[in-house]
């Protein structure tokens, strides 16, 4: 049996899917604790219930964190052992907790990480990309906040990891057709569980989903391939240049279609260029 440590808040992974995956210390600890703090209360106990562990549920969300932070402090203090769990997989990775783990530090109380499942980890080690990653989470909804964080993505030759809502799919694959056209895609749905589906390809040859989806997705975008990207087509720039212009800086166009193209920045800038001028002309 694991002997827990007083004034500690332990931050247990839970399953992502198949309520099997979950480690003998993670059982041990929720079992052990006094209070565990959830996401969703509904949703933990029937991962709760299938453990059989019947203790003190206390909400713990987005929308009440701040306020729940000085009651939490106070049951730690009070020497009650306290773990937090999120809907699934390991909190803190685009899941509330941060606030209460800084709170927590600030008050001298100690952080232990009991690690198990991620998403995050399940779905690279079966990519074969590139095990160098970045892990972004959710992307920004609105049109000109994404594209800029694209384009700045875009220059990263990493493996990246997104969190989408099943229902935008088809949004941002339409973005990823411009900003990561020469790479490699997987996108996974319904990780560990009974229908678990990987789709795989190339961002530009992607298919739109004709039928909607539901919960939440894993997409990877790979690194760059640099087989595909090595093009030196003057009309081909002409033409994106032309095109990005008119939603882009002249920077922001340069820089997107450099990582594009795989073309020297100043042979692409002095296009985009000559551009601008005739339209000013």
């Amino acid at each position: 049996m694991t002997n827990l440590l007083n004034n500690t808040l332990y931050i247990v992974s839970t399953p992502i899917g198949n309520l099997d995956d979950i480690t003998l210390r993670a059982i041990q600890v929720l079992k052990s604790s006094d209070i565990i703090l959830c996401e969703d209360t509904r949703h933990s106990l029937k991962l709760l219930n299938h453990l059989n562990i019947k203790k003190k549920l206390v909400s713990y969300h987005k929308f009440n964190e701040k306020k729940q932070i000085p009651n939490i402090i106070e049951y730690i203090n009070q020497g009650k052992i306290l773990s937090l769990i999120s809907d699934a997989g390991t909190p803190m990775l685009s899941d509330p907790g941060k606030h209460l783990l800084n709170e927590c530090l600030k008050n001298k109380i100690q952080i232990s990480p009991i690690p198990g499942v991620s998403s995050v980890t399940a779905s690279i080690s079966v990519t074969g990309f590139e095990d160098k990653f970045l892990f972004f989470g959710f992307l920004p909804k609105k049109d000109k906040e994404l594209e800029k964080l694209l384009i700045k993505l875009s220059n990263l030759n990493y493996s990246q990891i997104f969190f989408i809502p099943a229902l935008k799919i088809n949004f941002y694959l339409n973005k990823f057709k411009i900003f990561f056209n020469d790479r490699k895609i997987m996108i996974a749905k319904e990780i560990t569980k009974m229908h678990e589906f990987f789709y795989r390809g190339d961002v530009k040859n992607i298919s739109m989903f004709k039928k909607p989806l539901k919960g939440e997705l894993t997409v990877v975008i790979s690194e760059r391939n640099l087989k595909i990207s090595k093009v030196d087509n003057v009309d081909l720039i002409i033409n994106k240049a032309k095109k990005y212009l008119k939603k882009y800086s002249l920077k922001d166009t340069v820089e997107l279609i450099s990582n594009l193209e795989d073309t020297n920045k100043k042979k692409i800038y002095n296009i985009c260029l000559k551009i601008k001028n005739e339209e000013n002309n």
